[in-house]
């Protein structure tokens, strides 16, 4: 590539010397001495006014690759651009402009004054660019100093146990398995022994797929668990201690040390957790993979393919499939570019079903009943529960539909999911009080499952009857929680 640069001023020699040897440089100077200067150092040195089409054909106008213009000068800067592109038309032009002018201005005044339209391809402020310099450095420390702080609290917690339990929200999805076993990584860095838990089931078949293909080790517990009970220190990832997190009660909750997530700040959380706990909590980023991403990137450790394919996919499913960023994803995604094994990617995201699977979602959309904008479904006898949540996952796909719920019956229990795409609907908090105070409910605000035991009603001889039972009772409750009326 041959770049062209207009003046070797200060500005000019110092983008010269750092383009010297990768790419073929000459310069315009029109200073003698200082053109003489150049070319003992061992630069292509034209000497002569660069506003002049003698000085550009010289110069090789007609070939170079870029024109890089290091003059301050208006009047200067509108001259040269005139005599370039009466001389070479399309040849990208970079122009450092004064502070007191805009590209559009100086557009428009060779305009004025030439009666001819230019183009200038790129243009760089002095002030504009230490502005952003500055940004970025403050930038780059903050993403340090949580990234420092991590690591310091994982320092203060090998000093006092070699144990480390990293819990995610119950029933967990991509983003927070992905997050969990990068955190475990940074914590073996640190020469702490990790084990990654979770109350509730993995569903969907994408989700379970990515634990298999990805060789995830996490293990499920249930409240009050010697697993839970047995770590000295626990880490929240992607979640906080509200009604998603079931595996812990009270006292657990003073063991927490280190709190990671994305959502919206839970209200007293200060008063739940040790003051000294480490705790990064950010609303605006819409994936916990991107906030552990920063951490990996700040701290120079490596990510090998299969985290980097988790975390990637961590962010994806957050992201609604790259429909929303923020600059913190964006930049996370940057960093894990060649870090994806895309065959294994797909392979997740589309998973094979079983035949059950596809019974059962036959039987979810056969038996749908409508209530306005809301779906209720009754998929019968199974024995796969996570059908029904890929069943309700469907459903919500259908034209005109804001919230379903599909529910079936597996050995002596009622399992429920729920789903909402309605931004006025906390799906998790309505199936808790349609359903929390007789059997167990929770989730997020557009997805959530409950699960009712049968109690003496599995006895029933005519199934046909308690399936008609189960369902006025589920309709009833959960049109009563989100305030719908039946027709």
């Amino acid at each position: 590539m041959r770049v062209l640069i207009l003046g070797g001023g200060s500005i000019g020699r110092s983008v010269a010397q750092a383009l010297k040897g990768e790419f073929e440089v000459i310069i315009i100077e029109r200073d003698e001495i200082r053109a003489k200067s150049l070319s003992e150092s061992g630069f292509h040195v034209i000497h002569g006014d660069f506003s002049y089409t003698a000085s550009l054909l010289k110069a090789g106008i007609e070939k170079v690759d870029l024109v890089v213009m290091s003059i301050m000068d208006v009047n200067g800067i509108k001259r040269t651009i005139q005599a370039i592109r009466n001389n070479n038309s399309e040849v990208p032009i970079l122009v450092l402009i004064p502070d007191e002018i805009t590209v559009e201005e100086i557009i428009s005044q060779i305009k004025e004054e030439f009666e001819t339209d230019v183009k200038i391809d790129y243009a760089v402020s002095p002030k504009a660019a230490t502005i952003k310099v500055i940004v970025d450095t403050v930038k780059n420390l903050g993403k340090k100093k949580n990234a420092t702080l991590l690591s310091k609290k994982l320092s203060e917690i090998k000093q006092k146990s070699d144990s480390l339990l990293i819990v995610m929200h119950d029933n967990p999805d991509p983003d927070a398995m992905a997050s969990a076993a990068a955190l475990q990584v940074i914590a073996q860095n640190t020469g702490l022994r990790s084990t990654i838990v979770y109350g509730g089931e993995i569903t969907h078949h994408e989700n379970r797929a990515f634990v298999n293909l990805l060789g995830l080790d996490i293990r499920k517990v249930s409240p009050g668990s010697y697993e839970v009970k047995r770590h000295p220190t626990i880490a929240l990832i992607d979640c906080q201690p509200n009604g998603n997190l079931s595996i812990l009660d009270d006292e657990d909750l003073k063991k927490i040390e280190i709190l990671i997530d994305h959502h919206q700040l839970l209200q007293n959380l200060e008063e739940k957790l040790p003051k000294d706990a480490f705790i990064d909590i950010r609303p605006d980023v819409n994936s916990t993979a991107s906030i552990i991403v920063e951490y990996f990137q700040s701290l120079n450790m490596e990510v090998n393919g299969i985290l980097g394919t988790s975390l990637f996919y961590g962010i994806y499913t957050d992201t609604k499939k790259f429909s929303k960023f923020s600059t913190t994803d964006l930049d996370a995604l940057e960093f894990l570019a060649g870090k994806v094994d895309y065959e294994i990617l797909e392979k997740i995201e589309y998973p094979d079903i079983s035949v059950e699977t596809a019974e059962v979602l036959a039987k979810a959309i056969m038996n749908r009943k409508a209530f306005k904008n809301v779906i209720i479904s009754n998929v019968g006898f199974i024995t796969d529960r996570d059908a029904i949540a890929e069943s309700a996952d469907f459903l919500l796909r259908l034209e005109g539909v804001t919230t379903v719920l599909v529910f079936g019956i597996v050995d002596d229990r009622i399992e429920i999911s729920a789903r909402t795409r309605d931004v006025r609907i906390n799906v998790g908090k309505v199936l808790k009080e349609a359903f929390g105070d007789i059997g167990s409910a929770g989730g997020h605000a557009q997805s959530g499952g409950a699960r009712v035991h049968l109690g003496i009603f599995k006895l029933a001889k005519d199934k046909n009857s308690l399936l008609k039972l189960v369902e006025e009772a589920i309709t009833e409750k959960f049109l009563e929680a989100l305030n719908v009326k039946e027709a």
